[in-house]
C-alpha cells in the first residue's frame, strides 16, 4: 500500500531559533554563513528534513541522527549543494536521481521544491506556533535515549503492521493518575501523526488511578501553541475532593468532512473508560507504576513500556515550568521519530 503525496501543499517557513543549525554547518565547512531571513531554518536543517523525508531506513534511525547531521554539514559545502556521492548510505541513488534531474545535483532551490512537494496536507493544518515547535523537535532526535529508542522501534513495527490507509488506528498512553505524562504523550502523539500526514492514527490517554488534568500539564501544552479550553462539563471524579473538568484540546484547524478533526476532549479517566478504545489498540505504559501495575492491559493488541520520570517531583519549585517542558519534548521527539519512520515505511511498501 502507498500514500499519495500532497504535491500542492505549501511549505511553511521554519522558526528563527533553528538558524543556529545553519551556523554550525557553516563553521564546520569554513564557509561564511549566508544572509538569511529571520525565519529561515538554513541549508543544514532543510537537508536534514530531506533525508527524513526521502532517506534510507538506516539514515532515519535516531541512533544515527547525530552522525547524519555531521555528514550533511560536510556534504553541503560552500555551494550548499548535495551530490549522490555525498549522500551514499543516506539516500538511495534512484531516489536521488528522481529529485536531482539531469545534472545529478541538488541545489538549494531543488531541495526546497522537494520539501514543498512532500508536505502532507494535515501538516499545513497545524496551528502556526505549534507547527514551529514541531519543526524544531525534528532536529533533535539524537537526544532520544537508548531505552526509548528500543520502545520506539517496537512501536514503529506495530503501527506499520496494523495501519490501513484512511482507517482509524488507536493507541492509549497509560500512567497512574492520567494527569501529566499520559496526557502530554497523547497530545504530542496526535501532533506528530498530523505532522507526518497520518491524522487517522489517534492517541488517547488513561490511568490506573485517575485524578484530574493537571493545570501544569495544561500550561506546558499551551506554551507551544496547543489550544486548551475548559468546557462546562465535569467527568466522574477519581478523588472525591478533586474536580475533574473536561477540556477541549485542539492542535489544528478544521479540514474537509473527509479528514479527521485535529482536536479531542480530554479529562482524567481510567484507561478502560468508554471514551477510550476497547480493543485492538496499542497500550503505551509511560510510567513505572503503571507498567508494574498493568502486566496485562485488557483489549490491547500490544503492550509497550516507555517509562518517563514524573515532572510532578518538581512541582512548586523554580524548575517546575522547565521540567514539564522537558518531559513534553522528551515524549514529543520520540513520537515524532516514530511517526517519521512509519510514514517512510508505509510509502515504500508495495501496493497490495
Amino acid at each position: 500500500m502507498t500514500h499519495q503525496k500532497n504535491k500542492g501543499a505549501a511549505l511553511t517557513t521554519r522558526p528563527a531559533f533553528l538558524l543556529a543549525c545553519a551556523a554550525l554547518a557553516a563553521a564546520a565547512t569554513g564557509a561564511t554563513p549566508p544572509q538569511t531571513t529571520a525565519r529561515d531554518p538554513g541549508p543544514l536543517v532543510r537537508a536534514l528534513w530531506l533525508i527524513q523525508s526521502q532517506g534510507t531506513p538506516d539514515a532515519l534511525d535516531p541512533q544515527r541522527d547525530q552522525a547524519v547531521k555531521g555528514r550533511l554539514s560536510k556534504a553541503l559545502g560552500k555551494e550548499k549543494t548535495l551530490t549522490s556521492t555525498a549522500l551514499t548510505g543516506l539516500m538511495s541513488s534512484s531516489t536521488f536521481a528522481k529529485l536531482a534531474g539531469p545534472d545529478q545535483r541538488l541545489d538549494p532551490q531543488e531541495i526546497e521544491m522537494a520539501l514543498t512537494a512532500d508536505t502532507p496536507a494535515s501538516r499545513t493544518r497545524l496551528l502556526p506556533k505549534l507547527r514551529a515547535h514541531a519543526d524544531a523537535l525534528t532536529t533533535s532526535f539524537d537526544l532520544i535515549d537508548a531505552a526509548h529508542q528500543a520502545a520506539g522501534h517496537a512501536l514503529v513495527t506495530w503501527i506499520t503492521q496494523k495501519h490501513v490507509p484512511g482507517q482509524p488506528l488507536d493507541l492509549t498512553m497509560i500512567c497512574t493518575g492520567n494527569s501529566r505524562r499520559s496526557i502530554l504523550g497523547a497530545t504530542m502523539g496526535n501532533i506528530a501523526a498530523a505532522y507526518y500526514g497520518l491524522p487517522e492514527i489517534r492517541f488517547h490517554s488513561g490511568g490506573t488511578a485517575p485524578t484530574a488534568f493537571n493545570p501544569r500539564t495544561v500550561n506546558a501544552l499551551r506554551e507551544i501553541g496547543v489550544e486548551i479550553d475548559p468546557t462546562d462539563a465535569e467527568a466522574k471524579r477519581g478523588e472525591p475532593a478533586t474536580a475533574n473538568p473536561v477540556y477541549r484540546v485542539r492542535w489544528g484547524i478544521p479540514g474537509d468532512s473527509n479528514t479527521p478533526p485535529l482536536e479531542t476532549t480530554e479529562f482524567s479517566k481510567r484507561y478502560s473508560d468508554p471514551a477510550n478504545p476497547q480493543a485492538g489498540f496499542a497500550a503505551l505504559l509511560v510510567c513505572g507504576e503503571a507498567d508494574a501495575g498493568c502486566p496485562v492491559v485488557q483489549g490491547a493488541s500490544v503492550r509497550i513500556a516507555m517509562p518517563y520520570l514524573d515532572p510532578k517531583i518538581y512541582d512548586d519549585s523554580v524548575y517546575e515550568t522547565a521540567k514539564y517542558a522537558e518531559r513534553r519534548d522528551d515524549m514529543g521527539r520520540l513520537l515524532f521519530s516514530v511517526m517519521m519512520r512509519v510514514r517512510n515505511q508505509l510509502q515504500t511498501q508495495p501496493t497490495n
